[in-house]
């Protein structure tokens, strides 16, 4: 079996305000293993966007151990945790996050130009890319000439600007309506299947978090429950 690219043991993450502790996660473990389409699923306040700052090394734990493509995050610098990030993990947000002053084009290029790549090496990257998500017409237009769908395509594509390992989408269709949040999700499938990425989708909706493999479910920081493909996913208040 191969190596988990995302593996947590018993991780805690305690934030001090001021007298008060707010524990946000209590002893999590979980494994991702390579290549999969996974869903973190659970109500508001349930620790996802913690988990999710976890995961994609945006925070680190207070106790216990994450370990990105085999290195305990940990154990790195800032500078070591940005270039890890920089490389393995690509980023979809629910406010797509796009610059408004640069085009579509431009907002994919970006990404690659603090990894050191080349100007046409960009250039062409990014328009394959949009060229993958149906937006070959759509190039040279700033986001606020973009509807909802297409800002969030341009978004994905800027995800897999740098050929990451790992792609995490946090709650990417939740400002979209369900018809273009469902094209979004297609998309993302898409992508798996094709560039045999593994995609971590984060998300409070249990018809998008059934697009994936498996299902973990966290409650109040500590209780994940693991929903394998093809068993039914019930949501529970």
């Amino acid at each position: 079996m191969s190596e988990p690219i995302v593996k947590l043991e018993n991780v805690w993450k305690i934030y001090q305000l001021g007298k008060v502790e707010l524990i946000a996660l209590k002893g999590i473990s979980l494994d991702i293993t390579r290549g999969d389409f996974v869903s973190i699923m659970g109500p508001s306040g349930s620790g996802k966007s913690t988990l999710l700052n976890m995961i994609g090394c945006l925070d680190i734990p207070t106790k216990g151990k994450v370990v990105l493509n085999g290195k305990d995050v940990s154990k790195l610098t800032e500078d070591q945790l940005s270039q890890l990030r920089g490389k393995t993990i690509g980023f979809v947000f629910q406010t797509f996050n796009l610059m408004p002053h640069l085009t579509a084009l431009e907002n994919v290029m970006l990404p690659m130009i603090f990894q050191g790549k080349l100007l046409e090496q960009r250039k062409k990257k990014a328009k394959k890319l949009l060229i993958s998500v149906g937006l070959e017409k759509r190039i040279n237009h700033q986001p606020a000439e973009l509807s909802g769908g297409e800002r969030q395509r341009v978004a994905i594509a800027r995800a897999f600007a740098n050929n990451p390992e790992l792609v995490i989408a946090d709650e990417p269709t939740g400002n979209l309506d369900s018809v273009t949040g469902k094209k979004i999700m297609q998309l993302l499938k898409q992508f798996h299947k094709e560039e045999k990425k593994t995609i971590i989708v984060v998300t409070h909706d249990p018809n998008i978090a059934n697009y994936s493999e498996e299902i973990f479910y966290i409650k109040d920081g500590e209780t994940i429950i693991n929903h394998q493909k093809g068993s039914k996913f019930l949501w529970k208040k």
